[in-house]
């Protein structure tokens, strides 16, 4: 059953909002009702010293865009608002160089009050523009995730981490062993379909954020996609917590139990 949440108002500041960035990264909990039923299982990971967050909005049928791939906007308000306090309470957002390209998205906290996340886009060949938003210069890092020997041009500041590639790709954990000797410790994988397909495949989350806008749209592009299973036994399970939140629903799921550790793992008691 779904928790009844607050509504939120069209500013994403409603009722105690404003402190609770401040108050989750200095670990004072509880937070106030609704924000630690959301949040606080995001305040620190059980399996190492990481907290890896994926978001998708999708309608009713599983869908994240049309058969044209307009996606503009099939959450509401109220997702939106609920991806930018996601935002504000990570240390960096990811995006695939997908994501990057079709949308030019912005990255930043502005639908609520909190910082802003360092921006991170995974640039295999080096495709993104120097002119992107997202590497706007405004005094949070701006990351560039390529393969080995790849020189994208970019502005002055941004740093390029290299990997190798394994099978054409970079592996979601050799990305999160990456961010975290940079000191990232919370990170918000936030598109595209494909990009948090191959982290949940990968064991690399430890929550999902699905947010299912009141829409059906009949065809178009799906969301999350897996390998295919032959029988309903093997599908992956995850323990689920439901928030209506306004008009759309926030499906919280913990993937802890597949997650597979990267950073310096917990000491068992």
């Amino acid at each position: 059953m779904a928790h009844q949440d607050e509504p939120d108002d069209p500013g994403g500041n409603a009722g105690h909002w404003f402190q609770v960035p401040i108050n989750f990264r200095a670990n004072l909990a509880p937070l106030p009702e609704p924000w630690e039923r959301r949040f606080g299982p995001l305040r620190r990971g059980t399996v190492d010293d990481l907290m890896v967050v994926g978001q998708i909005g999708q309608s009713i049928d599983g869908r994240i865009a049309t058969v044209t791939g307009h996606s503009k906007y099939i959450n509401g308000a109220a997702g939106l608002t609920h991806l930018h306090r996601l935002r504000a309470v990570v240390d960096a957002v990811l995006v695939g160089i997908g994501t990057a390209v079709a949308d030019d998205p912005q990255l930043t906290v502005r639908r609520v009050a909190g910082p802003n996340p360092a921006r991170i886009v995974l640039d295999p060949r080096g495709r993104l523009s120097p002119n992107a938003r997202l590497l706007t210069q405004d005094g949070v890092r701006r990351l560039i995730i390529t393969a080995e020997g790849v020189r994208p041009r970019l502005p002055d500041g941004v740093e390029i981490i290299e990997i190798p590639m394994t099978n054409g790709e970079i592996k979601p954990v050799a990305i999160l062993a990456a961010l975290a000797q940079r000191g990232f410790g919370r990170i918000l994988i936030e598109g595209g379909a494909h990009t948090v397909s191959r982290f949940i495949t990968a064991g690399c989350l430890d929550r999902l954020h699905v947010m299912v806008a009141p829409t059906m749209l009949g065809s178009g592009q799906s969301g999350i996609t897996l390998q295919p299973i032959q029988t309903a036994d093997q599908a992956l399970r995850a323990p689920m917590q439901a928030h209506l939140i306004g008009d759309e629903v926030l499906l919280d799921c913990d993937l802890t139990a597949q997650r597979v550790p990267v950073g310096r793992a917990k000491k068992s008691t």
